[in-house]
């Protein structure tokens, strides 16, 4: 049985000093209940708690660690990098070189700018897409992620083509005015807002496999409906990568999906887990960035040489071993398909949704589409299954409404004892 005395007294500590107790809110468990696990370390698949327990890790820090953790040429070659300084806010051949790396893999883009957190990235890209338009008004999707910058933190309005609401104090109404919300895999309600505003619309933001309302696909002509909106309409279509960048193919979910971006905003994939992001666009976009263009964007710290370094490291590595990807789908299939007569077995309602090496599992009868059909799911059962699992030794998403997302060191053991700890788990719920 695990045992978490350690953590929760260091929990207790944070809670004095940092405002509950964690500097990222799903970590407080609050979607779950309980305390949350402190870590010391992880390696390859696993994650090691402050009270000795270990993991089978299915969040890869949330994404970005495709291969596992502290995978050896990549600590390597940071440890090499910190030799040598690390900070200098002044330029690097090596932000040329991961530049270069990544344009290779990454279809239809051009240039790339390197920040230091997806939410940056996010926020930057809308700036861009507004001042290359000359328009304000922006759509985003009810249950998709973007960061915390004001113009994502937006409720719904009263209607299709109303503009949302603040839904976190700090935001202004004049900041949300500019935020139109829509409903994920609904194009009849994007066309209509289109319709409603034609010259107005500077972009659509939108993660093209939804990672933040539990995992999501697109439906069918979902994306190319997107695509052919912002052409008739002359605005740009972002594609917020943070997740599925360099996850779902080298070239992200534009590459599997067959879709094309204007603009790719990236998170800490692309620095290999560490704090980093980026964004992407081709040059007619990129050239009204400063120094080269008027829309202003700085960060001190942007293009970091551990960050870079790890990046770099990382995307070369899953460059020269494509098999990767091949591997890590048949990973995440083997487990989706072994965990359906499971459910079937005890009777249980449920929706997977699977693309790649993303999966989440919603407590419902209803397809999950968008964030609605997401909420239906019974949040009880999953407070259930995710302390089941937990005790387990497994690590899930601690909230119904995240993405699993697998790495490359899980094994076929690391499965098998994962379905025989879900087998347990459902006997629970």
């Amino acid at each position: 049985m695990m045992q978490y005395q350690r953590s929760s007294t260091l929990f207790t500590e944070a809670k004095q000093v940092i405002p509950g107790g964690v500097n990222s809110p799903v970590r407080a468990f609050n979607a779950v209940g309980g305390t949350p696990i402190f870590l010391t370390h992880a390696k390859g698949a696993y994650l090691f708690d402050e009270d000795g327990n270990r993991y089978i890790d299915f969040i890869a820090s949330w994404g970005p660690m495709i291969l596992g953790h502290a995978h050896p040429k990549v600590v390597e070659a940071i440890q090499k990098r910190a030799e040598k300084g690390t900070s200098y806010g002044i330029p690097t051949a090596l932000e040329t070189q991961i530049a270069k790396q990544a344009l290779a893999m990454v279809p239809h883009m051009d240039q790339i700018r390197f920040v230091n957190s997806g939410t940056e990235a996010c926020m930057s890209a809308v700036r861009l897409a507004r001042g290359f338009t000359g328009r304000d008004k922006i759509i985003k999707f009810a249950g998709c992620y973007h960061g915390h910058a004001d113009a994502f933190l937006i409720q719904a309005g009263s209607g299709a083509v109303t503009f949302g609401s603040p839904n976190s104090p700090g935001v202004t109404a004049g900041t949300a005015q500019d935020t139109i919300l829509a409903t994920y895999n609904n194009l009849e309600q994007v066309a209509e807002i289109f319709a409603a505003n034609p010259e107005e619309i500077a972009a659509i933001i939108v993660e093209p496999v939804a990672g933040n309302m539990g995992c999501v696909l697109p439906k069918e002509g979902f994306l190319e409906g997107l695509r052919s909106l912002c052409d008739a309409y002359g605005s740009v279509l972002i594609f917020d990568e943070v997740m599925t960048g360099f996850r779902l193919a080298p070239g992200g979910a534009q590459e599997r999906l067959g879709v094309r971006a204007d603009m790719v905003t990236y998170g800490k994939v692309i620095g290999g887990g560490l704090p980093v992001g980026a964004f992407a666009a081709r040059k007619e976009i990129m050239s009204f960035l400063a120094p080269v263009g008027p829309v202003y964007q700085a960060g001190t710290l942007s293009g970091n040489p551990l960050a870079m370094t790890a990046g770099l490291t990382m995307l070369q590595l899953l460059q020269e071993h494509p098999e990767t990807y091949t591997s890590l789908d048949t990973k995440t299939a083997y487990l989706h398909n072994e965990m359906i007569p499971l459910l079937e077995q005890k009777g249980i309602p449920y929706q997977i949704n699977r693309l790649g090496s993303m999966l989440s599992l919603h407590f419902t009868d209803t397809p999950v589409v968008d964030f609605d059909s997401a909420a239906k799911g019974n949040n009880d059962s999953f407070k259930t299954y995710f302390h089941g699992m937990l005790k387990r030794g497994v690590y899930l998403p601690p909230s119904a409404f995240e993405s699993y997302f697998l790495n490359d060191a899980i094994s076929q053991k690391d499965l098998d004892k994962t379905l025989e700890a879900f087998s347990e788990t459902l006997q629970e719920i």
